[in-house]
């Protein structure tokens, strides 16, 4: 029997505020554990909550961003459950009354654009952190209250994903606008943007949903992916053998790469929401709303289609190069000094810059080889040629140095004199007999091979163009 997945997610991202949502205590990542509370992150009798501006605008930000409707009307509630790193025994977070709801993502897979529509945006508290030991045979759990009430945005959308690869470019999509607006850093690595997936499957053309499996706090979209398609092997197994897929929420265990039960949804908390008493409404008017879009970028999809009409380079590179917003902002630079050679600029960041970025898992921001720097390289190129180009990329790299100066220093200028290389190029032939003789049959790698050998001679100075026209004349001279 063939199946059907259908999926949603719910992104929790981290805002990038310098206090917490409701006290000024600090948002810094990596500091002593429980360094960074007071009274009012730790629920302590008698507190008041004020709520940070900077994170509710960032919120309307990223629900504006994401095409939501917009709440005149919002609050916070509290939502109750006990957890241990949960120090006040509730969350203060957003049930009736969201920022934003009915917003949409629009992705591209494998060339063709599909929309995700987005159930609703809305802002909470972080919870702690509960770290356990390594140790074997450990059998207590530490908690560090660092991160509780660090400002949360949750993004929840429909159950509108089909396969893998949609669910892939959604998050890729959504990480990148985000970041385009600049409301979180995104870094997972740090816990500061998490998934949960909601998994179900459907026999094919039936429009029934099937029971609901949610995987809890994954903490990489690599984990995402892994546990999709080990659900979607899971149910389908169960649904082979007629049983039935239980409406559960799981655990990823990565070390052994599979779900785990966490609890049934009939076994699910009551959070018995409420308004929350000590925080008054905020409403969003007309006026706030505009300023607020005024702040919003050109996202990454607009980018993208741009850098295809203005530039004429490719949908594939243009997907590329607007990935991350620094990148393109790069781009764009290299084209602004150089009014020209958008094509050869987009293939050496996409080929080159990008490489040495991986291998010194910088970013672009920090890279040596600034915009002008590398317009420099790019228009002295046709005087040195490709292969000494990418050695003076390296040099540049290696150095700070200049392209014009590497090239001065080295003495790296092509060879163009003529009657030079004609007696360099006739010196080849008379060494290579059987290779000239194969280009005389109509062998085309022939003349590649001879090219190559000049080029050892003249170390890579020989300018290729000059060189293959004289080779052509002489080899065809000679056959006659």
């Amino acid at each position: 029997m063939k199946y059907e997945v259908v999926m949603g997610l719910e992104t929790h991202a981290e805002l990038d505020t310098e206090s917490k949502l409701f006290c000024g205590c600090s948002t810094k990542f990596g500091s002593e554990p429980n360094t960074q509370t007071c009274p009012v992150c730790l629920g302590l009798p008698g507190v008041l909550p004020v709520m940070n501006k900077k994170a509710f605008e960032h919120s309307l930000k990223a629900a504006l961003s994401l095409s939501c409707e917009i709440s005149e009307f919002t609050n916070f509630d509290r939502k109750s459950y006990y957890y241990p790193d949960l120090p006040k025994n509730y969350q203060t977070s957003q049930n009736y009354f969201n920022i934003g709801n009915n917003g949409y993502v629009d992705i591209v897979v494998k060339g063709k654009e599909k929309r995700i529509d987005i159930h609703n945006v809305h802002l909470e508290e972080e919870a702690g952190k509960l770290v356990h030991p390594e140790t074997s045979g450990a059998n207590y759990s530490l908690v560090d209250f660092n991160r509780a009430g660090v400002p949360l945005l949750e993004i929840v959308t429909q159950p509108d994903m089909r396969s893998v690869e949609e669910v892939e470019s959604y998050m890729q999509t959504l990480r990148n606008i985000l970041l385009y607006i600049g409301v979180s850093d995104c870094k997972m690595q740090e816990g500061s943007l998490r998934f949960e997936a909601s998994i179900s499957l459907r026999e094919e053309g039936s429009n029934v949903l099937g029971n609901r499996v949610e995987i809890k706090n994954l903490n990489s979209m690599k984990a995402v992916l892994k546990v999709i398609a080990y659900e979607i092997s899971r149910q389908s197994s169960l649904l082979d053998k007629g049983e039935d897929v239980l409406m559960e929420t799981r655990l990823w265990d990565d070390v052994d790469s599979v779900s785990r039960r966490m609890r049934s949804k009939e076994e699910a908390h009551d959070y018995r929401y409420f308004p929350e008493p000590d925080l008054v409404p905020v409403w969003i008017d007309q006026e706030w709303i505009d300023e607020t879009r005024t702040t919003i970028p050109e996202l990454p999809v607009s980018k993208r289609q741009r850098f295809v009409n203005e530039y004429t380079i490719s949908d594939y590179d243009a997907g590329i190069l607007t990935d991350d917003k620094l990148l393109a902002d790069y781009f764009e630079e290299c084209v602004g000094l150089s009014q020209d050679s958008p094509k050869e600029l987009s293939n050496w960041i996409i080929n080159d810059v990008l490489r040495e970025l991986n291998e010194r898992k910088t970013n672009v921001q920090d890279f040596i080889v600034s915009p002008k720097m590398l317009v420099d390289l790019v228009k002295i190129k046709p005087a040195i040629g490709s292969s000494i180009a990418k050695d003076v990329f390296v040099e540049m790299i290696n150095t700070g140095k200049t392209a014009p100066s590497i090239v001065k220093e080295k003495s790296l200028t092509q060879m163009g004199d003529v009657s030079e290389l004609n007696d360099i190029v006739a010196k080849v032939i008379d060494e290579n007999p059987k290779a000239a003789e194969d280009y005389g049959k109509g062998k085309k790698s022939a003349l590649t091979f001879l090219i190559g050998q000049t080029m050892k001679v003249t170390k890579g100075k020989a300018n290729p163009k000059i060189l293959t026209e004289i080779f052509k004349e002489k080899l065809s001279a000679g056959s006659k």
